[in-house]
């Protein structure tokens, strides 16, 4: 591949991603404000005034073992949300065409979108950890870890959230997963309790949950305690990206959604 190449797909690349953060930007009060508010009152509520009652979860106090998971929650969802918004909406809009038919690789149109969603991500992740400020006091283990995760975690549910958009016919399409599978597992994914606390069946059951082990990473990052090794969970992250990226990729050469 020669330089020129290359410079002309940053240039793709980075008007992708620019646009794509100007897009949520604009709209501040509906895509960053809404989640914001949202996790201060799991932090009343749950961390407040039921952690009052709960204790300690772990040796931590109950609010402070929370926050990471709500940080992570946060990420989660506004990763995976941005770009299935992003890219039906340039299906039904009928411009992702031009995308496609441009002379730019179809793995850079895929990491356009997928790092608009991790700006979106990464920004409300920043804004709770600002937000948990008032009701815990920051507790940083290992940034590193802590920062490795989060960008690894909103890259994954970027492509999640193209390969939905890939598949969606409606916009009722793009709230079918959020709803039914997204939202179950990172309720059952240790945001608010340990796993230590399931049963042994449970505690199986649990652990074919991805998310599971990207709050337990991060929560190692902040608390340093965790239930799984932090390679472990690192590597199984990173598993899933390859796999995502791969299907997301043959799903664009083949024009899976948009040619049929």
């Amino acid at each position: 591949m020669s330089p020129l190449h290359l410079h002309e797909y940053w240039i793709a690349f980075r008007t992708i991603v620019t646009k794509e953060v100007l897009r949520f930007a604009r709209i501040w009060v509906q895509t960053v404000l809404p989640p914001v508010v949202t996790t201060a009152l799991y932090f009343i509520i749950f961390g407040g005034l039921i952690g009052e009652r709960i204790g300690e979860m772990e040796g931590f106090r109950y609010m402070d073992f929370i926050v990471p998971g709500l940080i992570m929650l946060a990420v989660i969802t506004n990763s995976y949300a941005n770009v299935v918004s992003s890219f039906f909406g340039s299906k039904f809009q009928r411009h992702i065409e031009e995308l496609l038919i441009s002379p730019i690789p179809n793995a850079v149109i895929i990491l356009g979108f997928v790092f608009g969603g991790v700006a979106r991500g990464m920004a409300v992740g920043v804004a709770v950890l600002l937000v948990s400020l008032f009701f815990s006091p920051l507790s940083v283990h290992n940034a590193l870890v802590m920062l490795v995760v989060a960008l690894l975690t909103a890259i994954l549910f970027a492509l999640a959230g193209l390969i939905n958009g890939v598949f969606a016919r409606t916009f009722d399409d793009i709230s079918i997963v959020p709803t039914f599978v997204l939202t179950p597992l990172t309720y059952l994914g240790g945001v608010f309790y340990s796993i230590s606390l399931l049963p042994g069946f449970w505690q199986g059951a649990s652990m074919l949950n991805p998310i599971l082990y990207m709050v337990d990473a991060f929560r190692y990052g902040s608390l340093g305690t965790s239930d799984f090794p932090v390679l472990l969970s690192l590597a199984i992250i990173v598993a899933f990206i390859v796999a995502l990226f791969t299907a997301a990729l043959v799903l664009l050469d083949r024009g899976v959604g948009i040619r049929s």
